[in-house]
């Protein structure tokens, strides 16, 4: 069997790596013309980084990236609305993982290229086109960085990663329309800074209209540094429009940001020094896509961002397309026919990511900010007299066993 992969990102890299590990070829076309380490921090659950670990790559991850310890909940004037320990520290068989999102798909892209070979992974290849027949899937990729003809091939089945833009996912879906905007700016920026609490910790600051997100994701110049991502979330526009298109990825400005990060406090942590000693930064919109009907269309299926964007909320963006690379392999192996393995991994990962997408929408658990944030908006003296300490931890928990983490964090115990 052979298997064609269209995006060289976290979804599709695992893919190759976890199909390698079944005796299944892969090779995946990414259109950028070299991957390189981009992005800011992300944090990879548990129940996902087990995945990884099952490949061998526990070492190397363990090597760029920090072994998440706590997680706090607060509202936007610094006060403590939930605490939880995390990964290890909460029972888990393997960490949860604070990482800046370059280095987690470098992590990953290497280990394809050392298993099954530099030419596993073709960059500079664009979809143009692709067709199926009874006997498997033909695709034209054009090279986007030399001009040429590009390269047509041939599988078995394709399946389509390549992001929340998806090529695969409009080829069946031509009318879908722009990503789905919530009205929420996004400025994401990292840079080497003091350690605050424990050096292994996150914060999170406000609920969906407004949100600050703190927490290290690698080893700083100094002892006492850490690389550390920072996230502002503001609620600036319609949600009922679409994003501006130039709206994606632009270089943030600082007197744009600013007045809006003015609105927190975090204790031990100074919000506007720490803005404005980030050598860059970026500015985009908040955007998830609706549910799908389908995902699979006979020898075609569509995998991570591609099948199911999700804002940010919960750490479940990569942690999901992980768990969307294992289902698929597992039954690439054990079906009679690969048809039959995508209808399945469809009827498996659909509903399940398509609930986080609703609940994602709602604020995931980051919930529990907004709920104590709508009883007092100007602060509180006892969070127990606010929102008593069961029904915060139904909001966090809830999330939690819909994601699967629960479950899986159980099983590996």
């Amino acid at each position: 069997m052979k298997v064609i992969i269209v995006g060289g990102g976290i979804g599709g890299l695992t893919l190759a790596l976890m199909l390698h590990a079944r005796g299944i070829g892969a090779t995946v076309y990414e259109q950028s013309g070299e991957i390189r380490e981009v992005g800011v921090g992300i944090n990879t659950l548990p129940h996902a980084i087990g995945e990884l670990a099952e490949l061998g790559l526990l070492p190397a991850l363990d090597a760029v990236a920090i072994r998440t310890r706590e997680l706090r909940y607060l509202n936007r004037f610094g006060q403590e609305v939930w605490r939880e320990p995390r990964g290890l520290h909460a029972g888990a068989k393997v960490p949860q993982f604070s990482i800046h999102r370059g280095r987690l798909q470098g992590v990953i892209h290497d280990a394809v290229a050392a298993r099954l070979g530099e030419d596993a992974i073709r960059t500079g290849r664009r979809l143009q086109g692709f067709f199926q027949d009874e006997g498997g899937v033909t695709a034209h990729f054009a090279d986007t960085r030399f001009g040429e003809s590009g390269e047509t091939v041939r599988g078995d089945i394709l399946i389509g990663a390549d992001g929340i833009h998806s090529a695969v996912r409009a080829h069946y879906f031509p009318d879908q329309g722009p990503p789905c905007w919530n009205g929420v700016q996004m400025w994401r920026g990292a840079l080497d800074w003091p350690v605050f609490l424990d050096g292994q910790s996150m914060i999170v600051a406000g609920g969906m209209a407004g949100k600050l997100v703190l927490y290290p994701i690698g080893a700083g110049a100094t002892p006492g540094t850490r690389l550390t991502n920072w996230v502002v979330n503001i609620r600036t526009g319609d949600p009922a429009k679409p994003p501006p298109k130039e709206a994606w990825s632009k270089p943030g400005r600082l007197e744009d940001v600013l007045p809006f990060a003015r609105r927190f406090t975090v204790p031990g942590v100074d919000i506007m020094a720490m803005i404005r000693a980030t050598p860059g930064f970026w500015d985009y919109p908040m955007c998830d896509r609706d549910p799908l009907p389908r995902w699979t269309h006979g020898r075609v299926s569509l995998l991570g961002d591609a099948a199911h964007p999700m804002y940010p909320v919960g750490s479940n963006g990569a942690s999901q397309a992980i768990l969307d690379a294992r289902c698929l392999a597992d039954l690439l192996v054990t079906a009679e026919h690969p048809r039959h393995a995508l209808q399945a991994y469809e009827a498996k990962r659909l509903p399940a990511t398509a609930e986080i997408v609703a609940m994602n929408r709602i604020g995931g658990p980051e919930r529990v900010i907004d709920a104590v944030e709508a009883l007092a908006p100007n602060g509180f003296d006892d969070v127990e007299r606010v929102l008593g300490y069961a029904k915060r931890e139904m909001i966090v928990k809830t999330y939690a066993g819909k994601t699967g983490a629960t479950k899986a964090d159980a099983a590996r115990r």
